[in-house]
């Protein structure tokens, strides 16, 4: 029986790629949501009607456990990882769960997950500290510091590993990035913009310590200690959501 030569019609094979579980991105979201599902309970109005859910503010639990600068400075030192939980109301809590999970995916695809959990520590304190600096009167509350730490580490990670990335990737981020910075100028009333640049110089920075420019370098693997930093800062914010929880309650 003679084999045929000829192209097959038939539909052609793709290739999936199949993204692991993101355990600590989903691990974060879930100590985000608790906080901000007790900051809802614990300011819902009597009056409340559903259509209000997403807009209504969280003024009262943002000056319980937010990163309030004068409070800071006063001695509470630990509003400087509360206030990365707490959230201004439940739409901003969605919009930075939804950014967290898209990238945290892609960012525990990539790297070792434990770098995941020490950028997202290390860019909200970066962020926190930024802002202090630049407006030490004011309120700051959310993760999105944290978040644009994984944003720049991973435009770092395009451009180290570019032999692995396309050009359409790299494209894809720093528009990402444009963007948050032209949103932030444009709500500057509203967005703590400074907290969003030190965030981003954090998550670059460690970017360009840990990610190995030689291809023959999995950036997936950690050492021991690495994975013991991710694993304490896990441990910090999981601690921080149930203290947040109980400054919110008593």
């Amino acid at each position: 029986m003679e084999e045929s030569t000829e192209p097959s019609n038939g539909p052609k094979e793709t290739t999936v790629i199949k993204f692991p579980v993101p355990v600590y991105t989903l691990v974060l979201i879930g100590c985000i949501a608790s906080v901000v599902g007790v900051q809802l309970w614990a300011e819902i109005p009597k009056d409340f009607t559903i259509s209000r859910i997403f807009l209504l503010p969280f003024d009262a639990t943002a000056n319980i456990a937010g990163f309030l600068k004068p409070a800071f400075s006063g001695g509470e030192y630990w509003r400087i990882l509360t206030g990365v939980m707490l959230h201004a109301f439940v739409l901003h809590a969605v919009m930075n769960s939804y950014a967290f999970y898209s990238f945290g995916k892609l960012f525990e695809f990539l790297s070792n997950r434990s770098h995941l959990a020490i950028v997202f520590l290390l860019a909200a304190i970066g962020g926190s500290l930024l802002s202090l600096i630049f407006r030490p009167d004011g309120l700051s509350v959310g993760a999105s510091g944290g978040i644009l730490g994984l944003v720049s580490y991973l435009a770092v990670y395009a451009f180290r590993r570019r032999q692995f990335v396309s050009a359409e990737f790299r494209k894809s981020l720093l528009t990402n990035i444009g963007f948050i910075l032209v949103f932030g100028l444009v709500l500057y009333r509203f967005v703590d913009n400074y907290g969003h640049i030190g965030g981003l110089l954090v998550g670059a920075i460690y970017g360009f310590v840990q990610i190995p420019s030689d291809p023959h370098i999995d950036p997936r693997e950690a050492g021991t200690i690495t994975e013991i930093a991710g694993i304490a800062s896990i441990g910090i914010f999981i601690a921080v959501s149930l203290f947040s929880i109980y400054l919110i309650l008593t």
